[in-house]
């Protein structure tokens, strides 16, 4: 089946040739991350040329320097008190190719096309991992470190897959996925969120390794405890045996079904 035809494009589909897929990014500034004016500026220039679209959300509403040939549509602040994941800015996301990661100044925009070569050649969803050769951390607290690898063994006894990172924020996937999102307003952390749901549907998941830098402004490493006990619900929830009812209502319960 060609990728034109088939919404995830598998391994043994076509590859387009490049320059055919359209790459939008997708930008978050969490609740409590205050002002960050120039910081968000020099990561907007960072953004590599492939990209035509930024989705801002969370960030200052007037305009930035950005170069010529990118279109920033910034969605404001979201209501803190409806959660933490800003869906609207998945949702608002035009491009083939969409890439989210968070705009504190801790993930850097030349990683992105290693992202994309990932996709490229045929895999589903691509997550950063810290935890590989090649990746790694400034600042991880102990507590977090030990929280990760007890939600990492959760995760492989469930859906069978050997992840080294599972709530790292910088991934990329093919825009239609966001339709397979049950998309909810429950505060878990967006890139495990995301990651789960990679996981209950079988999409073809690549690990690439990531280099987390220090944050420039806001909270580096929030509410520990309670995002891991909402991480570990969404694990628990998305298990393998609820997929069969998760899928006879997905929009693309007939492809899926005839993809093999």
């Amino acid at each position: 089946m060609s990728s034109d035809s088939h919404p995830l494009r598998r391994s043994t589909d076509r590859t387009p040739g490049s320059g055919t897929r359209t790459v939008s990014l997708v930008l978050t500034v969490r609740p409590g991350d205050g002002r960050p004016g120039a910081a968000l500026d020099r990561l907007l220039d960072q953004v590599p040329a492939g990209v035509r679209q930024v989705v801002l959300i969370g960030g200052p509403a007037e305009a930035g320097g950005v170069r010529d040939g990118i279109d920033v549509l910034r969605l404001g602040p979201w209501d803190f008190t409806r959660g933490d994941i800003p869906h609207a800015a998945l949702l608002a996301a035009t491009g083939d190719l969409v890439v989210l990661m968070n705009a504190d100044g801790s993930m850097s925009p030349h990683e992105i096309p290693h992202y994309l070569h990932y996709l490229e050649s045929g895999y589903d969803f691509v997550k950063g991992s810290r935890f590989i050769a090649g990746g790694d951390y400034a600042d991880y607290p102990l507590s977090r470190r030990l929280g990760q690898r007890a939600l990492l063994r959760v995760a492989r006894r469930l859906y069978g897959q050997h992840l080294t990172d599972l709530w790292y924020g910088f991934c990329a996937f093919r825009r239609p996925f966001v339709d397979l999102l049950d998309l909810r307003e429950d505060g878990v952390e967006l890139g495990a969120e995301l990651v789960t749901h990679a996981l209950h549907y079988g999409l073809r998941v690549a690990e690439v390794p990531s280099l987390e830098l220090p944050s420039r402004h806001g909270p580096t490493h929030p509410r520990t405890v309670r995002d891991g006990a909402r991480i570990l619900g969404t694990l628990l929830d998305e298990r393998p045996h609820n997929a069969l009812s998760r899928l006879a209502h997905g929009p693309f319960r007939g492809s899926r079904g005839s993809s093999g």
